[in-house]
């Protein structure tokens, strides 16, 4: 598996996004999900990066940068075909070590309430993120789970 930089817009991974959203849709109400449409995705605070294996779309995922020592992990996908095959654990080491290479100190997320979400936060705790308060433009929302994992100096 490797991971790489890529842009978005790239036709199997906007088919993997559009996934992505709908499946948002699918476990939340439209005022709770939080998933970047395309234009939101490729912004320039967004570093975007896909994992393929011989070309395969395998998933994908994102950090949007928020200030200068915080960003927030968005977009996390792993194709269906590829789940529980250690994609997303890949992708979110990448992303934990690129955080430690810019010098954050807290990396964030939102991810959903219902039992849908439960292997992504069971992930997320397992590599030490734990539950915090709403961030940037977050409000307390019954469908969303805040989590930080915070990196000492």
């Amino acid at each position: 598996m490797k991971i790489q930089k890529e842009d978005p817009r790239t036709a199997d991974i906007h088919a993997l996004l559009l996934e992505h959203l709908e499946d948002m849709r699918t476990h939340s109400p439209p005022e709770s999900v939080h998933a970047l449409d395309m234009e939101a995705i490729t912004a320039p605070e967004i570093t975007f990066w896909s994992v393929r294996d011989n070309g395969v779309l395998l998933g994908c995922g994102a950090i949007k940068m928020l200030d200068a020592k915080s960003a927030e992990i968005k977009s996390m996908k792993t194709a269906t075909a590829h789940q529980r095959k250690g994609v997303a654990q890949l992708l979110l080491n990448h992303i934990i070590e690129v955080a430690k290479q810019r010098n954050l100190k807290r990396l964030l997320l939102e991810t959903g309430t219902p039992d849908a979400f439960a292997p992504a936060r069971k992930l997320y705790a397992k590599q030490g993120f734990v539950e915090c308060e709403p961030f940037a433009d977050y409000i307390h929302d019954s469908y969303s789970v805040f989590m930080q994992r915070v990196f000492s100096t």
